[in-house]
């Protein structure tokens, strides 16, 4: 069972608000209440809530650089020049280079892609991937999801006579690399009005703003935007401003006319086409694509993208998918593994972070392990392995604490490293890293608090089941699309219990399928699914009563939809005091 949750409701919202707006617009209290909390206090903000519009999209060339950087590429288009679009072996890197190939081909055929090699080089620009475009004649690359810390890569492209456009959304540090342009809504001189795009996201305005200034129209861009929602909902950038709208407008698309290969994979997901969400994105998806980069090349992900026939892309899209069978396979046993090193006292570091370090692990996966592990034992969490003669790993996080500077402290025995507060990767030398996990244990002893060691999970609203009317989910179901800083909405619920048929689902019988019951409103019964909690079936099944928290959702099966309740987490209610 993973470590509780300590629940905790949200502060009520200004009361007087709340009332007014559920007057004007019509709707239940707790729906308001819910707008009220996201900023939204008027008729006219929740209208363009609720109907997200492309003309909210920011003007590009408010990013800094963005002017120089269309100039760059229009000469290389009309000059016949050879462009590389180079980008990161990721979700978020894979679709921004086959959005920006895709929108350059279209006026040049001089233009190709390169993704580097995990294994091989590492993350981020490389010396051989320079090194093969300037083999192969090229005068620009334009590096997308990376770039942001290749200044010595920079200044190798420009001794071998090509320039640099970069695109990327990591934090930069004190020195820009010496490109041509850096487009980067995180510098500290870029005044943009919104600096959480993902890399995807910001490729996106380089060509939006190549056709702002050279008469494309816009609505030939829209069919790019499938690409863009994949990169919004795997990268995890807030779901709010210009990524809500971009993901909005990108959802029609995959529903209603996805490119090839994404169909190929929404096939093979066995996902039902017309009725996608953020959420099989993110757990269909995305691991999908990602499996690529981490089993085989990420290569094969932009073949997919950028698929022009169904053959290809159903060919394509099952090698990847094939492999990401295989990375679920590995991904089970190595964190069984790295379960029974922690368990067992194994570890680097197991104190106030779990560092664990075994060189036979597979690099692709470690990352997925760190947060396994940061599920079951809520630390701050280093997976290493080795590669290349180098020592590699993944970091992840705890709500509230920033990993990144823990590693960052590091730097003069790291090789390289990079990353975001709560999700990072890193290399080093076999012989420091006894060293790395003293010195990062004891600056997370110096800087963690108790209170960030303990698993929230954060109530919007207490529920009671007989408020789940046809017209409630119909106005929650315009709060899509979901994701961080507009998050499906968790309910809590007290005092239910099963209807009798609960049962034990999914391999392994790891999963509960509920019907629930409110002991106040008998009447009242509601479907619900509780993944990896059947550790309480048995106190359910002998119809204990319990309080819960979760979240509404639709489901499509065969063409028929039901509403669910997704459960986040459940206490006896023998445990309340």
């Amino acid at each position: 069972m993973l470590k509780e949750h300590k629940w905790i409701v949200k502060d009520p919202a200004d009361g007087g608000k709340v009332d007014q707006l559920s007057a004007e617009l019509g709707i239940d209290r707790v729906l308001s209440e819910l707008l009220v909390k996201r900023g939204v206090e008027t008729f006219e903000q929740a209208r363009r809530f609720f109907r997200p519009s492309l003309d909210d999209l920011h003007d590009p060339f408010l990013m800094k650089d963005m002017d120089v950087a269309v100039e760059r590429l229009r000469k290389a288009i009309t000059s016949n020049e050879k462009i590389l679009v180079y980008g990161d072996y990721d979700v978020d890197g894979t679709t921004a280079v086959s959005l920006v190939y895709s929108f350059i081909k279209r006026f040049t055929s001089g233009v190709d892609f390169y993704i580097p090699d995990r294994y091989d080089e590492g993350y981020g620009v490389s010396r051989k991937g320079i090194d093969w475009a300037a083999e192969n004649g090229f005068k620009l690359i334009i590096t997308l999801d990376c770039g942001i810390k290749a200044i010595e890569k920079a200044r190798y492209a420009s001794d071998k006579g090509i320039d640099m456009i970069i695109c990327d959304h990591h934090l930069p540090e004190d020195e820009l690399p010496a490109a041509v342009a850096v487009l980067d809504p995180k510098r500290e001189d870029c005044f943009y009005p919104f600096d959480d795009l993902s890399g995807c996201g910001v490729g996106f305005k380089l060509v939006q703003a190549y056709s702002q200034r050279y008469g494309v129209p816009f609505e030939s861009l829209v069919p790019l935007l499938d690409l863009l929602v994949v990169s919004i909902s795997s990268d995890l950038v807030t779901m709010v401003g210009e990524n809500r709208v971009l993901a909005h407008y990108g959802l029609k698309v995959l529903n209603e006319n996805p490119r090839k290969g994404l169909l190929a994979i929404i096939n093979l997901s066995k996902l039902e086409p017309g009725h996608l969400t953020i959420d099989d994105i993110v757990f269909k998806i995305g691991p999908r694509l990602n499996a690529a980069g981490r089993m085989d090349t990420g290569r094969l992900s932009v073949e997919l993208l950028t698929a022009a026939d169904e053959a290809t892309a159903t060919m394509v899209g099952e090698k990847i998918n094939d492999s990401n069978n295989e990375r679920k396979s590995i991904d089970r046993e190595t964190t069984r593994e790295a379960l029974e090193m922690v368990e067992q006292g194994r570890c680097i570091v197991n104190n106030n972070a779990i560092i664990v370090y075994n060189p036979a692990w597979n690099k692709g996966v470690v990352g997925i392990v760190a947060s396994r592990l940061v599920e079951a034992y809520y630390k701050p969490t280093v997976v290493l392995t080795k590669s290349n003669g180098f020592v590699t790993g993944s970091a992840r996080s705890v709500a509230g604490f920033d990993l990144y500077s823990s590693i960052e402290q590091c730097a003069d025995i790291l090789e390289n490293f990079g990353g975001h507060v709560y999700a990072a990767g890193l290399t080093l030398k076999e012989e420091h890293i006894e060293e790395f996990g003293s010195r990062v244990d004891s600056y997370i002893k110096q800087s963690i608090t108790k209170e960030m060691l303990t698993p929230v999970m954060e109530v919007d609203s207490k529920l009671d089941f007989s408020r789940i009317t046809p017209k409630f989910l119909r106005i929650l179901k315009q709060f899509q699309p979901f994701g961080p800083g507009n998050s499906n909405p968790v309910f809590l619920t007290e005092n239910v219990y099963d209807a009798g048929n609960g049962r034990k689902v999914g391999a392994g019988g790891v999963h509960l399928k509920l019907d629930l019951i409110q002991e106040s409103q008998p009447y009242h019964q509601i479907a619900a699914i509780a993944f990896n909690m059947a550790d309480y079936f048995d106190y359910i099944k002998s119809g204990n009563p319990f309080d819960v928290c979760y979240s509404i959702v639709e489901n499509f099966y065969r063409g028929s939809s039901s509403v669910q309740l997704r459960v986040k987490d459940l206490h006896e209610r023998e445990d309340i005091i």
